[in-house]
């Protein structure tokens, strides 16, 4: 038998005390609530990139320094065609993941005409 194996649980994950702040929720454990958008760029050569952030201004300006992603890279400058704010991350990569999956002409006016679900017709 190894020592791992002779170990209970409150040996090997500290006192009981200690697991029970953190799995009640109280000062232990912290939540991100940072407010997530899905964004669509459109690059010089006319195609979009579409991506989410919490920070939209600091991720256009990665962008068009070179710096965020490889697609976006060889195709500067980017201007912001659409942005849909304050979601949570799951819904922000939900909803990327269903822009991504439109044809190219529909991903502007689809993006702009969400009210404050997060479906997308026609996915």
């Amino acid at each position: 038998m190894t020592a791992r194996q002779g170990q209970g649980a409150f040996e090997r994950y500290g006192s009981n005390r200690e697991n029970e702040a953190v799995a009640g929720g109280h000062e232990s454990r912290k939540v991100n609530m940072a407010a997530w958008s899905v964004y669509l760029l459109e690059c010089a050569d006319k195609s979009l990139y579409c991506g989410v952030t919490t920070d939209i201004d600091t991720r256009l300006l990665k962008h068009n320094q070179g710096k965020a992603s490889r697609y976006t890279r060889a195709r500067r400058p980017v201007t912001l065609a659409a942005v849909r704010e304050n979601l949570g991350k799951s819904a922000a990569l939900k909803l990327e993941y269903q822009i991504k999956q439109l044809p190219a002409g529909r991903k502007i006016s689809v993006l702009n005409s969400l009210g404050t679900g997060t479906e997308v017709a026609g996915s």
